[in-house]
């Protein structure tokens, strides 16, 4: 159980990590607010024209009574909502992630060299390009993982009692796993750790990645939440990477150099191993 109390605690180590270098924090805060403005801006459409588009999608109630044809578009509509908002709330780490794939792997990398020993980090020597295309892919491939335990979920969601109590407690477990394999690749893909490895990683500590990863399911539900604990979130993510991996990390409780000019000392030492 210790674990799931030291995953947990990443979220706090990642949190304090940019409260001591606000400059990276604001620098974080970019591809989540880009994210949140263009998901703002499809919720503002769907509520314009979605009851538009639900009549053209419902043609065969054209016949029907007012009453029905009313009743069923509007259950219709409801639930185009309720799938977007759905949807939006599952992807919106996947594509702040990235959107912001520069922006997290600049201040991981800057993460790194502030608790690592020698002061260095993994840096990864892909084209920007190809490093987009890896983490697209790789998160099309959790989302669509995700998508299959969300299903199953739901089937077992339509279960008497159980559905409506253990059911969505599973559900955010589910979710903080997946959040968690999103949020430690940025670290992990810099390091040549392919998406089975990563898995395999998560999967052999999961009350650690459970700690780390089921608040954030909680808190994430609220993307302007979302948007402001990224920073921090990113930071703590990637000490939970070295965690994963066995790599020593130095006093990341008390350094505070600025690691974006790129020489941090620290005052303590912790260990942080697998």
């Amino acid at each position: 159980m210790r674990d799931l109390g030291v995953g947990f605690g990443y979220l706090f180590k990642g949190q304090r990590w940019v409260a001591r270098h606000g400059r990276q924090y604001g620098f974080g805060l970019i591809p989540g607010l880009i994210t949140l403005v263009l998901y703002l801006g499809v919720l503002v459409a769907l509520f314009v024209w979605g009851p538009e588009l639900v009549t053209w999608a419902t043609p065969f109630a054209d016949d029907w009574s007012d009453g029905w044809a009313s009743t069923v578009r509007a259950v219709f509509t409801v639930l185009l909502y309720a799938l977007s908002l759905l949807a939006m709330v599952l992807t919106f780490t996947a594509m702040t992630l990235l959107i912001g794939q520069p922006f997290y792997e600049a201040l991981s990398e800057r993460v790194d060299r502030d608790v690592s020993p020698d002061g260095t980090a993994a840096v990864s020597d892909l084209p920007l390009l190809r490093e987009l295309w890896i983490s697209g892919r790789d998160s099309l491939r959790v989302v669509i993982r995700a998508a299959l335990w969300g299903l199953l979920l739901f089937l077992l969601g339509l279960i008497p009692v159980v559905g409506q109590t253990v059911v969505p407690v599973i559900g955010f477990f589910v979710t903080g796993f997946f959040l968690t394999e999103e949020l430690t690749a940025v670290a992990l893909q810099r390091r040549g750790v392919e998406l089975r490895k990563r898995l395999e990683l998560l999967r052999s500590r999961k009350l650690l990645v459970w700690g780390f990863g089921t608040p954030l399911a909680v808190a994430f539900l609220v993307p302007v939440v979302a948007v402001l604990l990224m920073p921090g979130v990113v930071a703590g993510a990637t000490l939970l990477a070295r965690d994963l991996l066995g790599e020593e990390t130095r006093g990341n409780e008390d350094t505070a150099t600025d690691t974006a000019t790129g020489a941090g000392t620290a005052t303590g030492t912790d260990r942080a191993t697998a």
